[in-house]
């Protein structure tokens, strides 16, 4: 038994089939409204150089501190479960 199979029956956790091709979730998805710190902003739709796809967000926002405004930088991959194995076409 491979161990990437061994690992998942053991966590409980077998992966997911995803149920759309790459092309159909790229012309299909919408842009994700996220809210981070009360700032809504837009993950894109994104097919990624691994092969997998879903939505991407990339930017800065301020947050409090002990009250004190600290600028942070967002960098968040939401990836669908499966995808990397699904069909491209």
């Amino acid at each position: 038994m491979a161990s990437a199979t061994r690992l998942a029956i053991l966590s409980g956790m077998a992966k997911s089939p995803c149920p759309v091709s790459q092309s159909q979730f790229v012309s299909k998805a919408e842009p994700l409204k996220i809210s981070i710190n009360g700032q809504d902003m837009l993950a894109d739709v994104k097919a990624f150089s691994t092969g997998s796809f879903g939505w991407y967000l990339n930017g800065k926002t301020t947050v409090l501190v002990d009250g004190k405004p600290v600028s942070v930088q967002i960098g968040m991959n939401l990836t669908v479960v499966g995808s990397k194995e699904a069909a491209r076409g």
